[in-house]
């Protein structure tokens, strides 16, 4: 029941997260002050709590599909396994560093444009692997 309701939670922030990025350029004017709705902070929350669940959740599965032994052939859930957690971890790198960039005035290595380009491929690339372990979770009957 709790990997249902981690699944739900899941599926529920990417379509959220998907139809934002889509929708923001229709409703938000952006400024030198104000570049992104203001609505991106409640989201970034959410976001992380849903990435920490995501890789939780996907390393299990990984280690029960690594658990079958090294003998054992590879099949589709071993390269579906193994994506989602290494896609998992490739965009957690990427948003938990904006992210704490955004939180920390001081620490500017890049420009403007440059974490703007970050945030694209974030918000375009995470609900498809919160959508996938979401996805896997709500289908299992466990």
């Amino acid at each position: 029941m709790v990997k249902r309701i981690v699944g739900l939670y899941l599926v529920l922030i990417a379509a959220l997260v998907a139809i934002h990025t889509v929708v923001e350029p229709l409703y938000h004017v952006s400024t030198l002050d104000q570049p992104y709705s203001p609505v991106w902070p409640t989201f970034d929350i959410l976001m992380a709590i849903a990435m920490v669940l995501a890789i939780v959740f996907a390393f299990l599965r990984k280690r029960v599909v690594d658990d079958e032994g090294v003998d054992a052939s590879v099949s589709r859930e071993y390269i579906a396994a193994n994506a989602v957690f290494y896609g998992l971890i490739a965009v957690a790198i990427l948003f938990f560093w904006s992210y704490f960039n955004l939180l920390s005035e001081a620490y500017n290595p890049t420009g403007s444009d440059a974490e703007s380009v970050l945030w694209m491929i974030v918000d375009a690339s995470m609900p498809l692997v919160l959508g996938a372990q979401g996805v896997f979770l709500m289908r299992r009957t466990e």
